[in-house]
């Protein structure tokens, strides 16, 4: 355990007064200029040599009022509120920890931890959790490859969702008394950018239901994700035992979902259920993965004379936009998608006023 050190210090200035300042060690960090540093000035300065009584009572003063300050910054130390380095914990494998906390997350916490392991070359301790270190690793992801296509940049949105589940991590680091600054404080956050949501009309979705596709797994998981507004690991995780009766009638479908952790409730239409086959045990969905939508989606969207570049999310925006289309209220579409806040789902009203638009313009008396 590293000896933590307040010492009060004096220095002659060229004027010929002495400043008061005090001496951390190891070092803290100044809110002031972000940077580690050693020295507090506290803006007290002595008289040197004092020869009249007036001038040694105000040093006296002055020495004890600094003194009261380094034990008040003594005691901030010992209740972990200032951000000295423990020479133990700096030593222990921040890499390994971070691998640990992988189990039962996300694939987006994985695909962070693969980044971040690239970044700092498969080596890195708790010391070498610095602000400039992680603002290197801002910067590496900004211009960053795909992991499983070298030739594709990440995007700017996807950088932006690793840097914050980073960020979120050094929270819990930080919590665990792992780090002994929460360097999350000083970090950025990368803006998103606003990007066009495809999905599909009504009619488009029709048409995909009625076109064959080679893998009946992938259609009817996809067509269950327009009918529900599932997310690609909630369906792909959904399991018989998540399906039951719902009280008023039909079913349900009873999960925590995979992105937000969020508990939910969701009643399925009669046809959603009939996507799902036969009942049994295990997923309802088995074979369904990443891998079949990049290989099949496409291809079966092109039979359907769909042009629209649609990713398997996309569903979900069909889901959403179909039911406001449809004339649900927004709080309703909001609790369907599991959205925590509704400001999240107002996302799709910008669409519903494109819509709109085409109405309108559609309209015409001329001929």
């Amino acid at each position: 355990m590293a000896v933590t050190k307040v010492t009060l210090r004096k220095r002659l200035l060229p004027s010929g007064k002495i400043t008061l300042y005090l001496d951390y060690y190891p070092p803290i960090r100044d809110p002031k200029t972000n940077k580690m540093s050693r020295r507090e000035y506290l803006g007290l300065y002595l008289v040197n040599k004092p020869r009249t009584q007036e001038d040694k009572d105000a040093n006296k003063e002055k020495l004890i009022a600094a003194e009261g300050i380094r034990s008040q910054r003594e005691i901030s130390i010992l209740k972990g509120q200032l951000g000295f380095a423990n020479k133990e914990t700096e030593k222990e494998d921040f890499l390994a920890y971070f691998h640990e906390h992988l189990e039962g997350q996300n694939q987006k916490w994985i695909r962070v931890y693969d980044h971040f392991k690239k970044y700092c070359g498969g080596e890195c301790k708790m010391g070498d959790i610095t602000v400039d270190f992680c603002n290197g690793f801002k910067n590496y992801l900004l211009n960053a490859q795909q992991l499983k296509h070298d030739k594709r940049k990440l995007s700017t949105n996807s950088a932006a969702g690793y840097w914050s589940t980073f960020r979120g991590f050094l929270a819990v680091a930080f919590k665990d008394h792992k780090l002994t600054e929460n360097v999350n404080d000083y970090l950025e956050a990368i803006k998103y950018e606003d990007t066009e949501r495809e999905y599909l009309t009504l009619e488009e979705l029709q048409t995909l239901a009625d076109t064959p596709c080679v893998s009946k797994v992938l259609r009817n998981a996809s067509l269950f994700s327009a009918l529900t507004g599932l997310r690609f690991g909630d369906v792909r995780d959904l399991t018989w035992e998540n399906i039951e009766k719902y009280p008023d009638g039909g079913y349900c479908v009873r999960l925590v979902t995979e992105k937000t952790k969020t508990a939910a409730t969701l009643p399925i239409s009669d046809e959603a259920y009939e996507l799902c086959g036969k009942p049994s045990k295990g997923k309802v969905f088995r074979g369904f993965s990443y891998a079949l939508v990049q290989k099949e989606l496409a291809g079966w969207l092109e039979e359907a004379g769909i042009t629209k570049h649609l990713t398997f999310h996309g569903f979900r925006h069909t889901f959403a936009t179909l039911l406001l289309d449809g004339g649900t209220d927004i709080y309703t579409v909001s609790k369907m998608l599991t959205h925590r806040n509704v400001s999240t789902t107002q996302i799709y009203t910008a669409v519903m006023d494109k819509n709109k638009r085409k109405a309108a313009d559609s309209l015409k008396i001329k001929k």
